[in-house]
């Protein structure tokens, strides 16, 4: 019983200890990443806006946030620097996620009948109208 209380106190402080680590390591991420920005990084701020920097100072950015739109940001609010692969790869990723809703939709909507019944190629044929109807919205 004597040793009960004891054991109980460092079963509970050794996770609390390796939390607040892991904590402070990843605010030291952070904080480097935020002192590594540099001019024409594309950075994603905390409230979840992308841009692009055109000027640093000490606790400031600027972000162009379209072409010739250019606003201040405090350094502490960049969340993340995106890469051109990872932007590419999420890019195609929700490409291949829409064109599969696409057809989906444009099956449900001709009816499951008429598309077996004319088989699949009219079901792809229509998928593909769908597809070009649809506006796209281009990145830089």
């Amino acid at each position: 019983m004597d040793l009960l209380l004891p054991l109980l106190l460092v079963a509970l402080l050794i996770p609390m200890f390796l939390g607040v680590r892991r904590q402070k390591r990843e605010m030291a991420k952070v904080t480097d990443m935020q002192d590594a920005l540099k001019v024409g990084d594309r950075v994603v701020t905390t409230s979840g806006l992308f841009g692009t920097v055109v000027e640093l100072d000490d606790a400031t950015v600027d972000l162009e946030i379209a072409e010739e739109v250019v606003t201040t940001w405090l350094r502490k609010s960049v969340l993340e620097v995106r890469n051109d692969d990872e932007a590419d790869d999420t890019a195609a990723a929700d490409a291949a996620t829409s064109a599969a809703d696409d057809a989906a939709a444009t099956s449900a909507t001709n009816g499951t009948a008429a598309a077996a019944a004319n088989g699949t190629a009219a079901a792809g044929d229509a998928a593909s109208e769908a597809a070009d109807d649809t506006p796209r919205l281009t990145k830089d």
